[in-house]
């Protein structure tokens, strides 16, 4: 049986630390740095958990400071740079992939 969080904080933080294990912290060298692929994959992921859009994980974000706190937020991407995230991450196989892979390792573990 699956043993699934009803937290989403302790969600984020999990997903926070399976994008660690499988994403660099940046997509090139060169890149702006003011988000990690892994918080823009909690965010996302977290997005999902909660079934919500781009604009309303922002604003949940923007009143959840503790959620925030625990992804590394100081602050909020905007709506866009989530929708431009996500297709990346969805180009690269990484998004579905990872999800998968976490949800394996804990079905065994149980």
């Amino acid at each position: 049986m699956r043993s699934l969080t009803k937290s989403p904080t302790a969600f984020a933080i999990t997903a926070l630390k399976v994008a660690e294990s499988a994403l660099p912290a940046y997509s090139h060298p060169k890149s702006p740095h003011k988000y990690t692929q892994h918080q823009m994959f909690a965010i996302l992921a977290l997005r999902d958990f909660l079934q919500t859009d781009y604009r309303g994980i922002i604003q949940i974000l923007s009143e959840w400071s503790d959620l925030c706190n625990a992804l590394g937020l100081d602050k909020l991407p905007n709506y866009s740079t989530l929708c431009r995230a996500q297709k990346r991450l969805l180009k690269k196989g990484v998004f579905s992939n990872s999800l998968r892979q976490h949800s394996e390792t804990h079905e065994e573990a149980a």
